[in-house]
């Protein structure tokens, strides 16, 4: 059914992949000149929608209506050219090109010498800097993608969208790497982009991000519409209740654990590359939470990558159980029962075209290879199939590509690797990210139960309610200084952003 009132119509489209019905009679209509936030679960459907959308997946069944005409797009380049493009969840930069040359992949601006079609490249780059100068963006167009931070490469997709000049542009995730200075630049591009009649359809699981900045909200579950509401008529308890179809008054589980011994302590750490952190102390206990904060640049990755041995130390010292450690290495570092969950899950976590069960064992390979030099396939596959169990992970079955899993149940899968190599101490670098509140409420669940076993826990977090949820005491840092350490009954949000901002 066509209305002129829509730029875009989704009429109940249907999608299903081996033992999952991702999308279920799925209808939605999109005005132009608004912004349309899609909230779910993870698994709920709402990446899958949008990747049908985008000419990514072929739907089953429904249809696609734009502007007023049905569509059927075999790629993204069809979709691109028809006026929808789309800022992916997965930042996937080619690292070795420049920024320009990202930017304008696949369209290079081309001069004629004689016969001889060139790229003009003088052209590129001054497209490029009136384009980040429009967006009031600071990236230089010259430089290589890999020497970008994460929340300049999202940034630079967030402009390569707009360059398309849309009717439509989905947003998946699109704040999930940005500073909080970058989020209002997105939002002043967002609102210029609405009042241009470009409709902006946004996915976030950031509830408050959600009420600030979209016009309706279609809510998702279990690959089903639920609804469409106004922003206006929505609170955050009404948000939570329809995503999980259940009140979820509690986002935090009760905490159980109970600190004991001293496991770990760090005495006046310093990076050997360009001090980027320097002089870190602190100490960490058998079954202990202690939750590190700080704003982005703080230095928190380059630390706990430091203590596994990932990057080089200048000075200071780390002792284990009372006994002076050198790790030099994530070998060593295993060896001393630490394991790290990455920051970026899909960059360095999961290994895509690998199973569920491969991702699981791949920390622990040694321990599944038997004297003919074979790896135990049936000793891996019981594990696998234990931690599923064990952790709720919703999965067809160990054999599942993990990449057709949700985020939050990726997570757990990379949970359980790291708990198969029995750890003592874990290293959590921001787990909850881009995953939804029932699936953080899981995760936080496994933690505080990990915390109660007496395994010891250091947690990177930018979550400010998460850090006061479940930590027992929070480390601050700014500019890779330890500015202050606060007990949990002493900790508030005004503490630790004024610890945040010290030395700013």
């Amino acid at each position: 059914m066509e209305n002129a009132n829509y730029v875009l119509q989704v009429n109940e489209l249907s999608k299903s992949f081996p033992g999952v019905r991702a999308l279920d009679k799925v209808s939605i209509n999109v005005r132009p000149g608004s912004v349309h936030a899609l909230m779910g679960e993870n698994g709920a459907g709402k990446s899958t929608l949008m990747k049908c959308l985008f000419g990514i997946y072929e739907p089953d069944s429904g249809e696609i209506v734009l502007e007023g005409k049905s569509v059927h797009f075999d790629d993204s380049r069809q979709a691109l050219d028809a006026g929808i493009s789309m800022i992916h969840q997965e930042l996937l930069p080619v690292p070795f090109r420049s920024v320009m040359e990202n930017l304008w992949l696949g369209r290079y601006p081309q001069h004629s010498v004689g016969f001889i079609k060139l790229v003009d490249h003088k052209k590129m780059y001054q497209d490029t800097v009136d384009l980040f100068k429009d967006l009031n963006m600071e990236i230089d167009p010259k430089i290589w993608v890999r020497e970008l931070s994460v929340s300049k490469v999202q940034s630079l997709e967030i402009a390569k969208a707009v360059s398309w000049h849309s009717k439509v542009i989905i947003m998946d995730e699109p704040t999930s790497s940005l500073t909080e200075n970058e989020v209002e630049q997105l939002f002043a591009i967002i609102r210029r982009l609405r009042n241009e009649g470009v409709a902006i359809i946004y996915i976030s699981h950031k509830i408050e991000e959600i009420l600030t900045i979209s016009d309706d909200v279609s809510i998702m579950r279990d690959g089903k519409h639920i609804g469409t509401y106004s922003s206006g008529e929505l609170t955050t308890d009404k948000i939570i209740k329809y995503m999980v179809g259940r009140d979820l008054s509690n986002r935090f589980p009760p905490k159980d654990n109970t600190p004991g011994e001293l496991i770990m302590e760090v005495k006046n750490l310093t990076s050997a590359i360009d001090h980027s952190f320097k002089d870190v102390s602190f100490s960490v206990r058998r079954g202990e939470i202690l939750g590190i904060g700080g704003l982005v640049g703080a230095q928190r990755t380059e630390l706990v990558e430091s203590l596994f041995g990932l990057r080089t130390i200048e000075g200071g010292q780390v002792f284990i159980n009372g006994s002076e450690v050198s790790i030099k290495s994530p070998t060593q570092a295993k060896g001393h029962k630490l394991a790290l969950l990455t920051e970026e899950r899909r960059a360095t976590g999961i290994v895509p075209m690998l199973s569920v069960k491969d991702n699981m064992i791949l920390a622990n390979l040694k321990s599944y290879v038997g004297s003919t030099l074979l790896i135990n396939d049936k000793q891996g596959e019981t594990d696998a199939t234990e931690n599923i169990k064990a952790l709720n992970i919703k999965t067809p079955g160990s054999k599942t590509l993990i990449r057709d899993l949700s985020g939050g149940n990726q997570q757990k899968v990379l949970f359980a690797r790291w708990l198969l190599t029995e750890p003592d101490i874990l290293i959590l670098d921001e787990p909850t990210r881009g995953i939804d509140v029932s699936a953080k409420y899981e995760i936080y669940s496994i933690i505080l139960g990990l915390a109660k076993q007496g395994k010891s826990i250091i947690m990177i977090s930018s979550e400010m309610p998460e850090l006061l949820g479940i930590s027992d005491r929070i480390m601050v840092m700014c500019a890779g200084r330890v500015t202050g350490i606060l007990d949990r009954k002493d900790a508030t949000q005004e503490e630790i952003m004024r610890l945040a901002t010290k030395f700013m």
